[in-house]
């Protein structure tokens, strides 16, 4: 009798305790339920794309690929820059102690005297890398005036020497200097950034030019129809 009644209260025991761990087991998955359907997940901000730049108007990327070389500009070609056409009427390609640059002579059809300066600059070891050097150039009324040493001004504006010497040059088509020779300069910088160049083929008078850069990029180049 004391054996029934103590199995009894076992099996009761083990029926308790499985109703309990059943209840629990069941609340606490609703719990996990509520919580999840209470906090939908966070959606991800959509990507932002950066705006596209133009290389071909800032003149970054690559001459010849990217945009027309302005290092294969040839007497004869029509070049366009700043919404501006001018024939190409002769070419001064200079040299000075290894570096090379170009000067074009260009017509677009006003009287005013203008030409493009085409340089490469060599990269430094760990610095900027090469890069091309464009710049326009209008000639300025010297009133018999001759480089300095020193600052100097011009029209009131003060300008500090930066590099001269003298080239040998050689020309092609119109560019009214000797078919070759040497070309004395000497060139200038104002704090604003403004460039100021004077240059002479050697036995004539001084002349100068202040100069505006143009990006690469921004130069057109159009080839005579043959």
């Amino acid at each position: 009798m004391t054996s029934a009644v103590v199995l009894g209260l076992s099996i009761a025991m083990l029926a308790l305790l499985l109703v309990a761990y059943l209840a629990t087991t069941r609340q606490d998955r609703k719990g996990k339920s509520m919580r999840s359907a209470g906090s939908p997940p966070q959606p991800q901000p959509a990507p932002v794309q950066e705006p596209a730049s133009s290389s071909r108007a800032s003149g970054t990327g690559r001459a010849g690929s990217d945009y027309p070389d302005p290092r294969t500009i040839r007497v004869g070609d029509t070049v366009g820059y700043q919404g501006v056409r001018a024939r190409v009427q002769g070419a001064l390609y200079l040299s000075s102690q290894g570096k090379e640059w170009t000067h074009y002579l260009l017509d677009d059809g006003t009287r005013r005297t203008q030409w493009l300066s085409v340089v490469e600059q060599g990269g430094t070891p760990g610095g900027d890398p090469s890069h091309l050097e464009v710049e326009l150039w209008t000639a300025v009324p010297t009133q018999g005036m001759v480089p300095a040493k020193s600052m100097l001004i011009m029209e009131g504006v003060e300008f500090f020497p930066i590099e001269r010497g003298t080239a040998a040059f050689r020309s092609e088509g119109v560019t009214e200097r000797p078919e070759r020779g040497l070309l004395d300069f000497a060139d200038y910088r104002a704090d604003d950034g403004r460039l100021l160049s004077f240059e002479r083929v050697q036995g004539q008078a001084w002349t100068a030019s202040y100069a505006s850069p143009l990006p690469p990029g921004s130069i057109e180049i159009e080839r005579p129809k043959n």
